[in-house]
């Protein structure tokens, strides 16, 4: 069972109790991701998701990293474009321990000049890594098309040059903006021990508001069409396409889930089977789908050798034609309705993936279904429905990026 304690400062802390385990897993969830920066902060978020990790008034870098080793526990973090998550899974008698050396980076983080610079070519590399895989950096031009005036289109890692612009004092003011009680929630699941929610909340109790927080709000983005050609002297042509989606509050929402692994969210899939079983164009390709608090995309991506390009090109199109025009069966959105509730389930095995769904669904939906009651939205699907979302989806012109030798 799910609980939601409110702070008397606005922080919220959600806790499910899972007494058979002997591990706690605990995240600092702050609504605070790429999405909300200016165009010259973008990658700012991310940047201080590193910081927070580079040492306090009392720990070193060091000293964080081998006081978790020592407990055979496991920390780090991770940047979103609506988010950022500081999480820890430990043993259960270790969990006071984990919490107060993530409070400890979270309120305490020096971001010392000597570790700013150091950082700073930490994440310059992480830029270049992802620039370097064409199967990465294909994804991050592609949102660069879909959005081109939005910061939901800029990448969570920013760039070169706006790398070069964060300070101490930056930071610092991004933070007061953005990491404030009433967008901070803290999730906790595992063997919960009784006083560990109270130390959450001693913890967390002297957070104040700053002057300069600013509430989230969103400008609903439109998505454009256009394409994004890349040639580069590498032995695989790569190709991804967009199209406009859902977001998580659509009435439409799991359909469109079910929709995606219809067509290659799976091995089962019409992409999977058409082009790599049954024609032997790819060992990659798929379709995957994102969803965010007002929008929501849908992707194909699949790499193929440059001579095959043009062919496994037309045949992703022939395919997407097909499933638009002619629909899919009632066998086939059956299908995908078992094995989502199936996926959805063994999803929540471990305590951190339990922490991360509930603080995850308190920061954005500020409400928490049950497992029977997300299954039960899963059985609504209809044939109808995804059908409708193929014919309205696919009609878009769609968003289109390619990388490769020569690509067209």
């Amino acid at each position: 069972m799910v609980t939601v304690y409110t702070c008397q400062n606005g922080v919220r802390v959600v806790s499910e109790a899972i007494p058979h385990v002997r591990s706690i897993s605990v995240g600092i969830w702050v609504g605070a991701g790429s999405r909300y920066e200016a165009p010259e902060e973008n990658g700012i978020t991310h940047f201080i998701e590193h910081m927070l990790f580079k040492g306090t008034k009392t720990r070193t870098a060091r000293q964080i990293a081998e006081e978790f080793d020592r407990i055979g526990g496991e920390v780090n973090a991770f940047t979103t474009k609506e988010n950022t998550c500081y999480y820890a899974k430990v043993l259960d008698h270790h969990g006071e321990l984990a919490v107060s050396i993530l409070a400890d980076m979270f309120f305490n983080s020096m971001f010392a000049d000597e570790d700013l610079e150091k950082e700073r070519q930490v994440v310059l590399e992480e830029i270049l890594m992802s620039e370097d895989a064409p199967d990465d950096d294909i994804h991050e031009q592609l949102w660069q098309v879909m959005y081109p005036n939005d910061s939901l289109g800029l990448p969570i890692l920013g760039s070169s040059k706006t790398l070069e612009t964060f300070t101490a004092e930056s930071i610092r003011e991004y933070m007061a903006k953005h990491y404030y009680p009433e967008n901070v929630v803290i999730s906790v699941a595992g063997n919960i021990t009784p006083t560990l929610l109270v130390h959450i909340e001693n913890l967390f109790s002297h957070f104040e508001r700053s002057p300069q927080a600013v509430k989230q709000t969103l400008t609903y983005p439109t998505f454009h069409s256009g394409k994004f050609v890349k040639n580069r002297d590498v032995e695989q042509s790569h190709i991804a396409i967009a199209y406009p989606g859902v977001g998580v509050n659509d009435s439409n929402y799991f359909g469109f889930i079910a929709m995606n692994n219809i067509l290659g969210g799976n091995m089962s899939s019409r992409l999977f089977q058409d082009i790599r079983e049954d024609k032997g164009l790819a060992y990659t390709i798929f379709s995957y789908h994102s969803s965010y608090a007002d929008v929501g995309s849908l992707t194909i991506y699949g790499s193929t050798n440059n001579q095959q390009y043009p062919l496994l090109h037309q045949s992703i199109d022939e395919s997407l034609l097909k499933t638009r025009s002619e629909g899919v069966s009632a066998e086939e959105v059956d299908n995908a309705k078992e094995q989502l509730k199936g996926s959805f389930v063994l999803s929540l095995e471990g305590t951190n993936a339990r922490m991360s769904h509930n603080g995850r669904n308190e920061l954005i939906h500020g409400k928490h279904l049950t497992v029977d009651e997300i299954i039960e939205q899963i059985d609504l699907i209809t044939q109808e429905q995804v059908n409708s979302l193929f014919r309205q989806i696919l009609s878009v012109e769609p968003a289109v990026a390619l990388i490769g030798q020569n690509v067209k």
